[in-house]
């Protein structure tokens, strides 16, 4: 089988870390015209009503939508935001990714058959931290990506200028708008994501239906972006509106969600649920391939290192 076997040793903590930083990375730009897409699809609509919605969409679908971009703003607004986006996978990957065995073994107290109960816990953990590490770096790659580039003057100019505009104009709170979706948001994901993949893998091992390789990573990531999508898609658009807003547009997470349910009805819980799909389904299948062979390539390196003869 194509890739690197499994080493005796197992990946140690700090393996883990920049092995989960990286492989989002990596997962990120491979993944980010969908990320660009699934955003412009939340936000479409939010200041109108569900009939004036239909009747002067923008973007129709995902295939649509980056077409739509390419045409209007060019190629490279399909990644607009990734330097925000790719400092926020780096920390914010490699702490819910990265520390999710090792606070599933705290939980567990190092015993090595864990419950649903400790792998929930340790993913809302895991999530809700990263999110107080990374949140800065979310508000700037939403607002970068929802900005267009064609027509008028644009929001923000660079990734910098980005940090610096929204600590002046709304305080240091504003790097830090949307924590309280954003938090709910990645333990829901966390959990639905790394549980579901912790799960699913198992149990194609148990079960001697696959080994530890390449075609078990990529079933098992398939399957974990599904269920993610499907539970995380009403608080993910809540989220980037939320993100999104110009300060007092909303009052609350609470009042956006309610808002757009009045204004939109239960349907805009769901817009861009393709490109989530299409976003987190790929997006899981490279970083767990991925990050799975960084692991053992990272720990065959340091076994040679330690015993080169």
């Amino acid at each position: 089988m194509v890739g690197f076997k499994a080493t005796d040793v197992p990946p140690t903590a700090t393996v883990k870390f920049l092995g989960a930083g990286t492989a989002a990375c990596i997962a990120d730009l491979i993944t980010f015209p969908l990320d660009t897409a699934k955003v412009r699809l939340q936000i479409q609509g939010e200041s109108q009503g569900p009939a004036r919605t239909v009747a002067t969409a923008q973007y129709r679908g995902v295939l649509g939508t980056i077409l739509t971009m390419v045409r209007t703003e060019g190629p490279r607004s399909l990644y607009s935001g990734l330097v925000a986006g790719l400092q926020r996978q780096m920390s914010f990957a490699s702490v819910r990714i990265g520390l999710y065995d090792s606070v599933k073994q705290f939980y567990t107290k190092g015993s090595e058959h864990a419950g649903i109960g400790s792998r929930l816990l340790a993913g809302s953990t895991t999530g809700a931290l990263a999110v107080a590490v990374a949140q800065p770096t979310d508000v700037v790659k939403v607002r970068f990506q929802a900005q267009a580039r064609a027509g008028g003057s644009r929001r923000y100019q660079s990734t910098l200028d980005a940090y610096k505009t929204i600590a002046r104009e709304e305080g240091f709170r504003g790097l830090w708008k949307g924590t309280s979706p954003n938090v709910a948001r990645n333990a829901i994901v966390n959990c639905a994501e790394l549980v579901t993949y912790d799960l699913i893998k198992d149990s194609l091992l148990k079960a001697n239906l696959m080994t530890d390789d390449l075609p078990c990573h990529f079933t098992s990531a398939f399957g974990a972006g599904f269920c993610t999508t499907v539970i995380a898609s009403p608080v993910d658009v809540v989220k980037t509106r939320y993100m999104n807003s110009a300060l007092g547009q909303y009052s609350s997470a609470g009042h956006c969600a309610i808002t757009m349910l009045q204004k939109e009805g239960p349907r805009a819980f769901y817009k861009g649920f393709m490109p989530s799909f299409l976003r987190l389904g790929s997006w899981n299948v490279v970083m767990f391939v991925t990050y799975e062979q960084l692991k053992r390539a990272l720990m065959a390196a340091y076994t040679s290192r330690e015993a080169p003869f």
